[in-house]
């Protein structure tokens, strides 16, 4: 009787892109392939957008890496084995830091890594290398409303609740978000509310609004400052609230007295009509959320921005009230996690800050290190590449889960200064554009080859699960870091590789720490429980945090904080050279720099190249038609796209997506402004202009 063939492995795990982190069961191997299907998790509900259903293929992608290269003297990437490439790594890192010092190495990582990578990671760059200089693109995703929310509140989490809450919401604001394309999944929990939709463009989730309000760019704090007014004016304030739960409204309501609804519809564009309707629909409503996303942070304000509308939040009433309330749309699938625990330049695991004493001796307690030996804060994550190859910058750099060649503002200066370095090393599964730059490239696992956890935008914490084993010669980003560090003294049992292991050791390095997962264990998510963070370690096991703020808010006297903020306009005025606004983003079938979902046929078919949106007149008086290239340039750079008209379009306002590579790099036109609290670059608004180009397909 001849053998049964062996079954074929199954994993339940999650999708490895947005921070909804929809659950997914896999099925398959690497000769019958993989097929994915989504679970019935609370997020997702037996739903994915395509690329969560496609994202399988990134798997078995024909450029995938699965050996080392290193860069020989002619200039030529080559492959090598792991000893010669992680000797050339360990080499050119000690021969920096002796002539330059430890801060003359940095580390740039990645929102899209495990809990434990982001953690051991960290822990890496201040033992091992003993730097400052480590930062990472979630930098470039929510650090504005994080800073809002920590001042507000007291601590920032996405959402302060779970994303099934918002099922029960009569009427949901979405400021500057997207999900209708970048959170498809997320839309069926709006299905019963109405919708009060802020974006400069006529997006599909504006399409599906009850009221669309359609700014400037970059005039989004005069609008909340406008409806702050309105609620003062036409009594809907929430007054008991205000004064129970709260401390600062007087100061941030003489700010908002100067905007009236008229001279915000001047500024704005938004009529003075739908501004009150706006703040009706709000306030009238059983039960309402005020949702902020990439829209209102990514500007050189967007710490304010984001402030201004959770002063009309809190002059709601809604935050920490149950079926209402504030929260942010994480961007990235770790981007809450990814900052929680390390990699981020002013902060240690637990969302401890490193600049504190007492979160200094916890840290360096749990790592068996002196306080003094853990360096102080680093540069913020443009600053740091803006930095490097510079007198006084880093002279190396180590990327983990990134791609700055085209994700970061300013996107050619990026990789001029990239050039720069002496030692430019990254580790990645594809190729990336930033992969090709570098001078010994690491390859390590992807997200259905590796085991570790997440923490989604609610604060769940989440288990990743492995379906296959990595091909033969690819590594885990904990192994490399493990290696890396052994070759640079370091004792390699302070580096686990087992990420349920490294888990343990950040369970004890959060304790106590405002983002506590000291309760959280792999034995505990295994069984299938469902834990939001802060979840201590009590003597019973807690159950978790998943609505936070119901009694009390997470400053020591319980109270929100109203901020004062006003408008001052966007980092870069319109001019006769350059008359336009242009806003960028992302759009379904792609995400971030593309580097996967390029990889992806179906995808690049839906997406296959840059394109403008443009009004029809614009475009007449551009010189552009529908279908032809043009190039839109600031004063900082020229790319080239595909033009579509667009009648919803504002008359002064263009839109790009920032999935390309090459010329069709959104980036290249980019400010590089900074927001000073939150270190944010203004990526939403800048100064162009629109003109004819004749060439080949961008």
């Amino acid at each position: 009787m001849s053998e049964l063939p062996p079954p074929i492995p199954e994993a339940d795990t999650h999708c490895p892109y947005c921070a909804l982190q929809c659950g997914t069961q896999l099925r398959g191997d690497r000769e019958v392939g993989v097929k994915v299907r989504p679970a019935d998790f609370p997020v997702n509900r037996g739903r994915l957008c395509q690329k969560g259903w496609t994202a399988p293929d990134v798997l078995a992608a024909a450029d995938r890496l699965t050996r080392p290269w290193v860069r020989r003297p002619d200039g030529r990437l080559a492959k090598a084995s792991w000893d010669v490439a992680l000797d050339r790594v360990a080499e050119g890192l000690r021969a920096i830091r002796a002539q330059h010092g430890p801060d003359g190495v940095a580390v740039f990582g990645g929102g899209g890594l495990t809990n434990e990578k982001a953690y051991l990671l960290g822990k890496f760059a201040r033992l091992a290398l003993g730097t400052s200089q480590i930062d990472y693109n979630g930098r470039f995703c929510m650090s504005s409303a994080a800073a809002a929310g920590n001042t507000a509140f007291g601590l920032d989490r996405g959402l302060p609740f779970p994303v099934t809450d918002l099922r029960g919401a009569q009427t949901v604001l979405l400021a500057g978000a997207n999900i209708a394309e970048t959170m498809p999944p997320l839309m069926q929990h709006l299905d019963q509310a109405e919708l009060i939709v802020m974006d400069p463009r006529r997006t599909a989730t504006a399409e599906r609004a009850a009221l669309h309000l359609q700014p400037a760019p970059g005039t989004d704090l005069a609008l909340a400052l406008g409806l702050l007014h309105i609620a003062a004016v036409e009594g809907l304030l929430d007054r008991d609230y205000i004064r129970e739960r709260t401390h600062g409204f007087d100061a941030a309501l003489r700010r908002a007295m100067s905007w009236w609804p008229e001279r915000v519809e001047t500024l704005t564009g938004v009529p003075a009509g739908a501004q009150r309707r706006a703040v009706r629909m709000l306030a009238e409503a059983r039960s309402a959320y005020v949702l902020t996303g990439r829209g209102v942070e990514q500007h050189s304000t967007g710490t304010d921005t984001v402030a201004g509308f959770i002063n009309l939040a809190l002059a709601l009433g809604l935050p920490g009230r149950t079926g209402s309330g504030y929260g942010c749309l994480t961007g990235q699938g770790n981007g809450q996690g990814g900052r929680e625990h390390g990699q981020k330049a002013d902060q240690l695991p637990g969302y401890r800050s490193i600049t504190e004493p007492s979160a200094r001796a916890h840290v360096a307690g749990v790592w068996g290190v002196a306080p003094g030996e853990l360096p102080g804060p680093g540069r913020s994550a443009y600053e740091l590449l803006d930095a490097l190859g510079t007198e006084q910058g880093p002279r190396g750099l180590l990327v983990f889960g990134s791609n700055p060649v085209v994700s970061a503002p300013r996107s050619a200066h990026v990789a001029d200064r990239l050039a720069s370095l002496d030692l430019l090393v990254v580790a990645d599964f594809v190729p990336s554009e930033t992969a090709r730059m570098a001078d010994v490239v690491l390859p390590v696992t992807q997200w259905a080859e590796e085991e570790g956890t997440l923490t989604n935008l609610e604060g769940r914490v989440l288990r990743r699960r492995s379906l296959l084993s990595p091909p033969p010669q690819v590594r885990s980003d904990l192994q490399v870091l493990r290696d890396l560090a052994a070759r640079l003294g370091e004792p390699a049992d302070r580096y686990p590789t087992a990420p349920r292991e490294v888990f343990d050791e950040l369970r004890a390095a959060s304790r106590g720490g405002r983002a506590d997962y000291s309760g959280i264990s792999y034995r505990r998510l295994d069984a299938g429980e469902s834990l939001h963070w802060p979840c201590p370690d009590t003597p019973e096991p807690h159950p978790g945090t998943p609505r936070l703020f119901l009694d009390r808010f997470a400053h020591p006297d319980g109270k929100a904080r109203f901020t004062a903020v006003d408008f001052q306009g966007p980092a870069e005025d319109l001019s006769s050279d350059y008359p336009l606004y242009a806003t960028t983003g992302r759009v379904l079938a792609h995400y971030q720099s593309g580097a996967q979902t390029r990889r992806v046929a179906e995808l690049t078919e839906a997406v296959p190249e840059p394109f403008v949106e443009v009004h029809p007149d614009t475009a007449v008086r551009s010189g552009v038609e529908d279908g032809s290239l043009a190039r839109v340039s600031s004063a900082r750079g020229t790319m080239t796209a595909r033009v579509r008209v667009d009648p919803t379009m504002r008359l002064d306002t263009v839109f790009t997506p920032f999935h390309f590579p090459g010329t069709g790099r959104a980036n290249l036109f980019t400010h590089p402004a900074l927001d000073p609290r939150s270190g944010m670059p203004a990526f939403k608004v800048c100064a162009v202009r629109l003109d004819p180009q004749s060439g080949v397909t961008p």
